[in-house]
């Protein structure tokens, strides 16, 4: 008996939610946890109604790959970004209404709200940062010094910096009220994926195609924690709403739990067949939920959180050998340094009862009111940026590693203990397609005859020659504006040391006639 109540501390599969028909690439739960929206390759938007047997929503607008979704702080939009280079505002109802955001001049990766309500960040294959006014409905500026893809934007919780990331391996940190750039984190070995703050505000952390996660303190700007805990590309990570915490999801198909307090892998979760693309805890952190290249939302129910790990080693003693204490140089950290092989983490067999749902009834909310239109914004450039300087922080930084990519717990292996019959995680995560292929058809043809781009150009791979010449034209515009801003650069070292030679002269003319006045003398 007490074995089996101590599993009740392990994070447990509550839900699954099965009606995309493409990739599930991001999600975000509603303020109350009455509602998971979530965003997929396959160009829509759903919102699951956690209430047993409730409906869900499909919204159907954007013409490409939905990229980013995030409820706004009072529950009543959800703002989504699209491959298809907009940003909509919508209205989780069954009026399916939204506001189209158009400023971006590729595909837009990310969005998110201020904690505030009052701005969304967005970040673009066009290198660029947006900054756009929620209740005015407009842009309101650029940020613009990354020199690749920006995969992902986030505000900190007080609304004072932004954090963004991308193909360029850096992670900077923008002033909102100067719009400079005022940090810059340089050491990554490949193109950040994602970056995120903490509820306080402290730390950042960002992670990388290179299946590295590293948290970064603002205070000091020192690196904390360096993880590399998954053998593929980490796509997305959530902090706890304590800070104690933190899941990611991978290419590698798992999703990893770190204990930042104890600076360790503690889970690691095997549900999804494929790719893991998003990870998100719910404001109260009690749910967490991931997304996957399988088309599934998984809903977790997190009970981790509800003891220290070290209670929870306490109870799992018989299943789980605990770490010597830690380094005293991860306390005090003076140097990278390595830590020696450690034992696995907690491991638990996946045999558990079978808590899944059937699919809900999906409602199809089709895009052919007036409201959305797109909306004729300001041109982008017209509220760009100043360029401000920045500080590398990217050499002689303290490294801590922790235990390694096999290390993990909930592993699909099957154990000896489990009960015959009794279902695994790869069993029991299967469900019904969704509905309304019709409606969609009808969508599309109504698109078309306002002169969009058809659906089976997309699927194709064969766009309009109009549409390849137009990719051509925007792949050298992209070259000439790098040429422009290297030339930029050299100008602006040029002026500089044209500057301190003037000065130079002036300083000599000044000196000789100063040694002329006083031999005249």
């Amino acid at each position: 008996m007490p074995a089996m109540a101590s599993v009740m501390e392990d994070p447990a599969l509550e839900r699954h939610f099965k009606g995309h028909k493409d990739a599930v690439t991001c999600a975000d739960f509603s303020p109350g946890c009455r509602q998971l929206a979530s965003g997929s390759a396959d160009k829509s938007l759903m919102v699951w109604n956690l209430a047993p047997k409730a409906r869900a929503f499909r919204y159907v607008g954007h013409q490409d790959a939905v990229t980013g979704v995030q409820f706004s702080p009072s529950g009543d939009l959800v703002a989504t970004s699209s491959m298809d280079r907009t940003v909509r505002l919508w209205t989780p109802s069954m009026k399916g209404e939204s506001t189209v955001f158009k400023a971006h001049t590729a595909a837009v990766r990310s969005v998110s709200f201020s904690h505030d309500g009052q701005s969304l960040v967005t970040a673009s294959d066009d290198k660029c940062v947006k900054v756009w006014s929620v209740h005015r409905q407009r842009f309101v500026y650029s940020l613009s010094q990354h020199t690749n893809w920006v995969r992902c934007a986030r505000f900190s919780p007080d609304g004072r910096l932004i954090a963004s990331c991308g193909d360029d391996r850096t992670v900077r940190l923008w002033d909102t009220s100067t719009k400079h750039c005022i940090n810059c984190f340089t050491d990554s070995a490949g193109s950040a994926t994602f970056v995120g703050f903490n509820s306080s505000g402290t730390c950042i952390a960002s992670s990388g195609a290179d299946s590295s996660l590293k948290i970064w303190d603002l205070r000091t700007n020192k690196l904390l924690q360096h993880y590399r805990v998954h053998c593929a590309g980490i796509n997305s990570f959530c902090f706890h709403p304590s800070n104690d915490y933190l899941i990611s999801g991978s290419s590698d198909g798992t999703v990893k739990i770190l204990d930042l307090l104890e600076g360790r892998l503690i889970y690691t979760l095997h549900g999804h067949a494929g790719s893991v693309k998003t990870v998100v805890f719910s404001r109260t952190g009690d749910l967490f939920a991931s997304g996957g290249a399988d088309a599934q939302v998984l809903m977790w129910r997190t009970n981790f959180d509800a003891k220290s790990y070290r209670d929870v080693l306490r109870q799992h003693g018989r299943r789980s050998t605990p770490e010597p204490p830690p380094h005293l140089t991860d306390i005090y950290p003076r140097g990278p340094h390595l830590h020696l092989p450690k034992p696995a983490t907690i491991q638990i067999s996946p045999a558990v009862a079978d808590t899944l749902t059937s699919d809900p009834h999906v409602v199809e909310l089709g895009q052919l009111t007036p409201s959305s239109s797109p909306t004729k914004w300001p041109p982008p450039q017209a509220a760009a940026a100043a360029a401000g300087h920045h500080h590398a922080n990217a050499n002689g930084l303290p490294v801590r590693h922790t235990t390694g990519p096999r290390a993990g717990g909930w592993m699909r292996e099957e154990r000896s203990g489990r009960r015959e019959g009794t279902p695994a995680w790869s069993q029991t995560v299967d469900g019904g397609g969704g509905r309304g292929r019709r409606e969609e058809e009808e969508d599309e043809e109504e698109e078309e005859a306002r002169g969009h781009t058809h659906l089976s150009e997309v699927l194709s791979g064969h766009p309009s020659t109009l549409d390849s010449t137009l990719r051509h034209i925007v792949r050298q515009l992209d070259v000439l504006t790098q040429t422009v801003s290297v030339m930029e650069e050299r100008l602006t070292l040029t002026e500089d040391k044209l500057k301190e030679c003037l000065l130079n002269q002036s300083q000599i003319l000044q000196d000789a006639r100063r040694s002329e006045s006083e031999e005249t003398d």
